[in-house]
């Protein structure tokens, strides 16, 4: 049996391409997006012969093996979502250029998915992403809009003074001129003074702003004068809370209360979709599968993600037949207007996750040995190995 007739559907290329295509559908009759990136890791911090290991930063701060991807959801109308890119990677793959590289991949990708959306589209994008090289390739590729966290105010921009000039000033030295322009009543996940855990609460959120100017990344040896930007720098501050305000920046215009608040609502709608990534980070334990391939890897977190887009409504339903494979394997039983849950979808990719495992440790016994033991090659389960052999050959 050749290549092209041994490969499944079921792989992290096909997988991705359908949730990209149920997403572009569920969102198509937006007037306007709001495009999240997220970086996640997959970490492996225990693996030492996994292919292509890269190190990737732990939750305290240290590194480890694992691999790295990014992810793209779309937020239209009424809340709808969607989920437009995913892509898992490492720095010790071949053909790796640059996380920079995978990140305009990331913005190439999702906007060529969007050609035919007429509306405004907003990247929000996470301190992870304060790259001087990510907001211009947005700025000289599409007419989409950005809106960003800061995490370097060491930078130099340009402040305009009083008396109308530019001049040029470290961007944490702006914020002494930063005008108030709204005061608004809403609920955040927060830890207030005098509190020991943060928790849902109302708040009380002031929020201020000051144009500036960003100039464009150097250019080696080019003798021309940098171009620059506008932008608007705007603070979030939640009163009483313990962190440091929110610091962002934007090229919409932020010049009133109205500005002020849809910034607000803009940055605020990383939450909204901050559920969809926390299940696939911590639902199905994939940071302790032990697989020994990257491909098989990318084919496990996006079967994460098909479980995903139909618990969160990511534009894939029951119809979809990988749905519906992991939701037999769950133990589901199909019955009139009762869904698999999280549960069961839960249950369905840990026990493919658990056959991909001993699938990829039979290879390596056959690998080793020449052939599998007989009490294997006579198991009723050989079938479905077979089935999950044909699911990973990418690998």
């Amino acid at each position: 049996m050749n290549e092209s007739t041994q490969r499944s559907e079921v792989d992290a290329e096909h997988l991705t391409a359908v949730l990209r295509e149920r997403g572009v559908t569920a969102l198509a009759d937006s007037q306007e997006l709001v495009l999240v990136l997220d970086g996640m890791e997959v970490r492996r911090a225990g693996a030492r012969a996994q292919e292509h290991l890269m190190k990737v930063k732990a939750l305290n701060g240290q590194f480890v093996n694992g691999y790295r991807s990014f992810n793209v959801l779309g937020i239209g109308a009424e809340g709808r979502r969607g989920l437009l890119y995913h892509h898992l990677f490492s720095s010790e793959q071949p053909g790796f250029r640059s996380e920079n590289v995978e990140i305009q991949q990331a913005l190439a990708a999702t906007e060529a998915a969007l050609t035919d959306f007429a509306g405004d589209k907003t990247w929000v994008l996470d301190r992870g992403f304060d790259n001087d090289e990510v907001w211009w390739w947005l700025w000289e590729h599409t007419h989409s809009h950005v809106v960003w966290r800061v995490q370097h105010k060491g930078r130099v921009v340009q402040w305009r003074t009083p008396q109308g000039q530019w001049e040029e000033r470290y961007l944490e030295a702006t914020l002494a001129h930063l005008q108030p322009l709204a005061t608004l009543q809403t609920e955040l996940v927060v830890r207030l003074r005098g509190q020991k855990q943060p928790k849902r609460q109302p708040v009380t959120v002031e929020v201020a702003a000051v144009p500036l100017r960003l100039y464009a990344p150097k250019v080696k040896g080019s003798k021309e004068p940098r171009r620059t930007q506008a932008v608007w720098c705007v603070q979030v501050k939640v009163q009483q809370a313990i962190e440091d305000p929110w610091l962002l920046l934007t090229d919409w215009p932020v010049t009133d209360a109205d500005d002020a608040l849809r910034l607000f609502r803009f940055y605020r709608q990383r939450w909204a979709v901050e559920d969809s990534f926390k299940f696939i980070k911590q639902a199905f334990g994939l940071e302790e599968v032990q697989m020994l391939k990257l491909a098989a890897v990318r084919t496990l977190v996006a079967l994460a993600w098909v479980a995903a887009g139909f618990l969160f409504q990511l534009g894939l339903t029951l119809d979809q037949p990988e749905v519906r494979l992991l939701a037999r394997l769950g133990g589901w039983e199909e019955r009139r207007n009762r869904p698999p849950g999280k549960l069961i979808l839960t249950r369905g990719l840990r026990r493919l996750l658990d056959m991909m495992a001993t699938d990829a440790i039979l290879q390596d016994h056959q690998a080793q040995h020449g052939d599998l033991p007989p009490f294997v090659k006579q198991a009723p389960s050989r079938l479905m190995l077979s089935y999950v052999r044909m699911s990973t050959r990418a690998r």
